[in-house]
Parts: C-alpha cells; sequence; structure tokens
C-alpha cells in the first residue's frame, strides 16, 4: 500500500477525506436503520467502497465537473457537495429532495446545484447520457470532465459499450468507473464475465484501462489525478476498475448469507477498507485513535441532527405529483 504523502495531499486534506470516509459509513449505517424500522422502504448500500469513493472524488473539480453516479456512489456524492440531510431527504421522499423531490427510490442520487445528474432504476442507462455531457464540453469547448460510474454486473450492459465505443471515437473528456466488488447480486465474476479484467475492455474502444485497490487511498487518488488531468488536456477518455468490497447484502431485500460463506464473510470484515485506512493513518502519524474516536462522536452527531432535521421536512402532496416531472 502506498504511503499517504506520496498522494501530494497535506495533513489538513488527509484528515479531510477519512472525514468523508467515515461519514460515508456513519450514514450508511444509519440508512440500514431506518429501513430495518419501517421508516424508509429501501436501502442498497456502498459499505466497503468508501475509500475508493473518496479518492476517486477528490481527483474532480465538482463546482465544474459533472457526476453521473449509480446507486453504490453516497460517498462520492458527499465528497462531490451533497450533505447527509441531502441524502436522507432522498431515502425518506420528501418534497425539499434534491435527487426528486421524493419521487425517486432511496439511494437515486442527483443534485443541480452540484452537477450530479440524477439516474434511472435500469441499471447503467447514466453512461449513455455521460456521453452526452461530455459531448457538450467538447462541442461547447468548456473546461469540464464527466464521471460516471457503475458496478461490473452492470458494466455488461449494452449501453456500457455504446457509450465507451462513442467516446473513444470522439476522445471525450470522460471517465468511466467500473466498481467491482465481485458479485452482480448473488452472481460471482466468473458467471459475470469473460476477460481477465473490466479494465482491459478500455484500450478494445481505443483509451486507457486502468485496475486499481480501492482500499488503496493514494493508489486510487493518484490514478484518478492522472486520468482528470489528461482528460482536461484533450487526451480522452479512461476507464478505471476499481476493486472494492460489498460488505452488505446487495440491498435491504437481499440475503448473501445465502451465497456466500462464513469465511468469506469473515475474511472481508477484516479487509474493511475503513479499518485498513485507519490503521494506515495512526501509523504514519496523521490521526491518533483518539482523535478519531474524537471525529466518530462529531459526524454521529451531526447524522442525528440531519436525521432529525429531515424527518421533520414536509412530504409532497397528491396535487403536486406532475411536478419536477415534466418541463414546463
Amino acid at each position: 500500500m502506498k504511503q499517504l504523502k506520496e498522494s501530494g495531499l497535506n495533513k489538513e486534506q488527509i484528515i479531510e477525506a477519512y472525514k468523508h470516509v467515515l461519514r460515508g459509513r456513519r450514514l450508511d449505517e444509519r440508512l440500514w436503520q431506518l429501513t430495518r424500522i419501517g421508516k424508509t422502504s429501501f436501502n442498497i448500500s456502498g459499505q466497503g467502497h468508501e475509500v475508493g469513493q473518496v479518492a476517486k472524488a477528490l481527483a474532480f473539480e465538482p463546482e465544474k465537473d459533472y457526476f453521473l453516479p449509480y446507486y453504490r456512489d453516497m460517498t462520492a456524492c458527499l465528497v462531490w457537495g451533497m450533505t447527509s440531510k441531502d441524502i436522507l431527504m432522498g431515502s425518506l421522499a420528501k418534497e425539499d429532495d434534491p435527487s426528486s423531490h421524493g419521487r425517486q427510490m432511496p439511494n437515486h442520487y442527483g443534485s443541480k446545484e452540484h452537477n450530479i445528474v440524477s439516474h434511472s432504476s435500469t441499471v447503467s442507462t447514466q453512461f449513455p447520457l455521460a456521453t452526452g455531457v461530455a459531448y457538450g464540453a467538447q462541442l461547447g469547448k468548456k473546461d469540464y470532465v464527466t464521471l460516471t460510474t457503475t458496478g461490473e454486473g452492470s458494466a455488461n450492459q449494452g449501453e456500457v459499450q455504446e457509450a465507451m465505443n462513442f467516446a473513444g471515437v470522439k476522445k471525450l473528456p470522460l471517465i468511466f468507473v467500473v466498481e467491482n466488488n465481485g458479485y452482480a447480486i448473488s452472481v460471482g465474476i466468473k458467471e459475470q464475465y469473460a476477460n481477465e479484467t473490466m479494465a482491459e475492455r478500455g484500450p478494445a474502444y481505443g483509451f486507457p484501462g486502468h485496475r486499481v485497490d480501492g482500499n488503496d487511498f493514494t493508489e486510487t487518488y493518484l490514478t484518478f489525478k492522472k486520468v482528470v488531468d489528461d482528460a482536461r488536456n484533450g487526451k480522452g477518455p479512461a476507464l478505471v476498475e476499481l476493486m472494492v468490497s460489498r460488505l452488505t447484502s446487495h440491498s435491504a431485500d437481499d440475503d448473501h448469507t445465502i451465497y456466500r460463506s462464513k469465511e468469506e464473510l469473515e475474511d472481508m470484515k477484516q479487509k474493511d477498507g475503513l479499518l485498513l485506512f485507519e490503521k494506515q493513518l495512526i501509523e504514519e502519524g496523521y490521526l491518533t485513535r483518539d482523535e478519531m474516536t474524537a471525529i466518530d462522536k462529531e459526524l454521529k452527531a451531526e447524522i442525528n441532527k440531519a436525521t432529525d432535521e429531515a424527518e421533520a421536512m414536509p412530504d409532497p402532496t397528491a396535487d403536486t405529483i406532475s411536478d419536477q416531472v415534466y418541463a414546463d
């Protein structure tokens, strides 16, 4: 694992990255709680993806770049500018939910304010949309890069191949990400695709492909910084395969203990990216365990406050059912 100082980020930035990782984990845990007690209808988790998502998002310029996420990208959306309250309002289907004003399923992230484009429940349809956003930058000679993500199971959809082909032909300023956690719901990678890695699909479409360890913050950040800089400087798209773990079931409607062994689940918990990141921060002198405990306490208080505020927000009313759905 590469040392954190090799990232080029200073101590304050590294600690802020850790706060993003831990905020993502604690907020994800809260969403599970709300689902289990019946206050929300559904949750699809990103636990195990957080370190890679934070490192990925920090390589972009959210004030001008565009992000078309998929349903596990909550932590990246937080780095991009969404708040815990924004996320909670989406899961609680509140009128002020920035993703869809309570009209989408939970975990369908979007924010016009932060250049995050909302996505469909039909997986990977965000990929061809992202090519359009990136093509707009090229045609308008705009200095922004587009990021779009999906899982390795969804990456086998036809839309993904069409999007990558178009982006390669036009050399668009677009970064494709496949967050590979090894399972398409219950289907392991041996039954999903025949190629050795997802990354090798990039060169097939005429642009670089990179595979990175999503638990290695520095490796992931530096890889994304390089491909983002290249895209911004007219060198075209790239594909990054982000190797991560899915610590939970696929969603609130799934039970992964049916198709994953106890040994696999225990081994995965021991290799949790959050724990590895904390160990590295302590060993390299960025934080002490006591300081981490204090940060955790602050974040839990923040999420408790956000939960109370989100629950108190008004629900959409029946007479507004078509609002925010069709253009005026």
